[in-house]
């Protein structure tokens, strides 16, 4: 096998696993996206162009902000939809989420990236019945379309989103960041930008300065950072212990105060 393919191999997965992550990577790449390259895929394995990592730079910073931006413009037929042409189950990581479009950013979001997550949580003792209780009032809040982009606004289209940009999915290499290991679909552009301050991306500042000089986000965007974590907080509640569980009540709250 060539030393310039990465080969990610799994037996135990949905037959739909490996092509789902095929099929988000090339629908970036077809926005022009600094996405990593798909090589081949199967049922049991995707093959991937092997990337060389090296330290951050304000510079590859600033331009993977401005193709970020880019990347979402190219957009998607709905809140929710898939990438073009895939019709399989789609996922986040390797639990499985649906992408089912729909007209309302707030009854996809609330309904099909949160409540989607939370069933789970209280089962796996990682969100208490408080927390709980909280979530379900913000996500109903959500879902009645009161936090939707404004009609008319610079938001008001789906955006192509990327759909797991935590840093881990954030490559550094010499000819700039390059993203791997998406959960594509279309939704609300700063959900990528929120997830990346989630986990503490390097250079963030730069990488938003980058986004910012090709398209301003909409007035507020800070303050609506804790609704477009619910989602990524929601799937660790799920499977990666209370301490999520708990920032999701918090950041529930934070949602139910703007």
């Amino acid at each position: 096998m060539s030393s310039d393919v990465h080969t990610k191999h799994r037996s135990d997965v949905h037959p739909d696993f490996f092509a789902a992550e095929a099929a988000g990577l090339r629908w970036l790449a077809a926005a022009g996206a600094p996405v990593v390259e798909v090589v081949d895929v199967a049922a049991d394995r995707i093959e991937l162009r092997r990337l060389r990592e090296t330290a951050p730079t304000r510079g590859a910073a600033e331009r993977f902000g401005a193709a970020l931006s880019a990347m979402h413009d190219a957009g998607a037929d709905h809140f929710g939809s898939p990438p073009e042409g895939f019709t399989g189950q789609t996922f986040i990581g390797s639990r499985e989420q649906d992408s089912i479009p729909t007209d309302s950013w707030g009854e996809f979001y609330a309904h099909t990236r949160v409540l989607a997550f939370v069933d789970p949580a209280v089962a796996a003792g990682n969100l208490t019945r408080s927390d709980e209780a909280v979530v379900r009032e913000a996500c109903e809040r959500i879902a009645s379309g009161d936090l939707d982009p404004e009609p008319g606004g610079p938001d008001e289209n789906p955006a192509r989103l990327h759909g797991d940009l935590w840093t881990g999915n954030v490559l550094w290499t010499p000819d700039g960041v390059v993203m791997i290991d998406p959960a594509a679909h279309g939704g609300h552009r700063e959900t990528d930008l929120a997830m990346l301050a989630l986990f503490g991306c390097p250079l963030l500042d730069e990488i938003v300065e980058g986004y910012q000089s090709r398209r301003p986000l909409a007035s507020g965007w800070e303050q609506r950072i804790p609704l477009h974590q619910l989602h990524p907080l929601a799937v660790h509640a799920a499977g990666h212990g209370p301490g999520y569980g708990r920032r999701l009540g918090t950041a529930a709250r934070a949602t139910l105060a703007l």
